[in-house]
């Protein structure tokens, strides 16, 4: 049985991807996976933005010479927008004053 598994928000720094149950010996690339990821983007109804956006995935294990291993495979997706939400999506605690815009809770989109 495969499984996948996510970690990381949409305006978060980036994705963490886990995908176990893959058999060993089995090819991939990150070019392979890449193309994939570019059909996400010719999706119906999707915005602007991800005519802009062009993830690209980055194998940190379960990979060798192009073969799986039949470990878990490990892959992130960078968040290339992350500077513009650094500070907003901080996992530091905010400080400052209890009514300053940076610890106010966000309730709606801005």
């Amino acid at each position: 049985m495969v499984r996948f598994f996510t970690a990381g928000e949409s305006h978060g720094q980036g994705l963490v991807i886990i995908v176990e149950g893959v058999p060993a010996g089995l090819p991939i690339s990150e070019d392979y996976i890449g193309v994939h990821l570019a059909r996400r983007q010719k999706g119906y109804g999707r915005g602007g933005r991800m005519l802009i956006e062009q993830d690209r995935a980055k194998i940190i294990s379960g990979v060798r010479h192009g073969l799986t291993l039949g470990s878990p495979i490990g892959m992130t997706l960078e968040n290339k927008d992350w500077a513009n939400w650094e500070e907003a999506m901080a996992v530091d605690p905010l400080e400052g004053p209890p009514q300053s815009p940076r610890t106010q809770r966000i309730t709606r989109l801005r």
